[in-house]
């Protein structure tokens, strides 16, 4: 049980996002199935265990908070716990996103950071939205032709995306000093079934502006 949860937490529980990107599908579902088996007290434990082992990296790389700012530490235990919520399907009650933005001034410098970060989330809804289509043809619950309809609008749409998810809830704010610039480092998180039922209204009113009418289909394959 310890292996599972030190594997588990050391490649999900990461604070940089690039080993996320990088992961298939089957991989996160084969994470997804391990956390299962942990206790919310366990989680929590090494959660808060992993928070204060990055937060003095970060520290030390030179990363601070601003005035009135929750500490390092509570910002990402707050962020580790976030992304260890799930539903009753088992699925991740939230979706994280994070990016780094260099500019003249902080608040320049967030601003972007944030917008990157809006981006990411939305190409994460994109992937995952992807992956229910790619589940249904497979099932032989969709035809392939629609599909590749419905999964080409949906590679299109990822500015739409972003775009209609509204407001995020900022997790972690960082930024350090690079001589005459500042950088900053945003962690977002956005309800996961919100995000998809937003993600769906864009992708139906898309397909209904080419004159396509796979509306029941993507329901049957979303099941939102």
């Amino acid at each position: 049980m310890k292996k599972i949860l030190i594997i588990c937490l050391t490649l999900v529980l990461s604070f940089g996002m690039a080993t996320l990107k990088a992961q298939t599908q089957s991989e996160i579902a084969k994470e997804r199935k391990a956390v299962e088996k942990l206790t919310s007290s366990q989680v929590n434990e090494r959660a808060t265990k992993v928070a204060k082992k990055e937060a003095k990296k970060l520290k030390k790389q030179g990363w601070l908070t601003t005035p009135g700012a929750l500490p390092v530490e509570k910002q990402l235990d707050r962020s580790f716990r976030m992304q260890y919520e799930f539903d009753e399907n088992q699925y991740p009650k939230y979706i994280m996103a994070e990016a780094m933005s260099i500019g003249e001034n902080y608040d320049a410098a967030k601003m972007q950071a944030l917008e990157l970060a809006k981006q990411n989330l939305a190409g994460q809804v994109q992937t995952e939205m992807t992956a229910l289509i790619e589940n249904t043809v497979a099932n032989r619950q969709m035809d392939a032709n629609n599909a590749a309809s419905i999964t080409k609008t949906i590679a299109a749409s990822k500015n739409l995306i972003s775009q209609s998810l509204g407001r995020v809830i900022p997790v972690t704010e960082l930024y350090r000093d690079l001589k005459k610039n500042k950088e900053v480092l945003v962690r977002i998180s956005y309800n996961n079934e919100m995000a998809m039922i937003a993600a769906k209204k864009i992708i139906k009113d898309e397909l209904e502006k080419k004159g396509v009418d796979l509306h029941e289909q993507l329901d049957k394959a979303m099941g939102l």
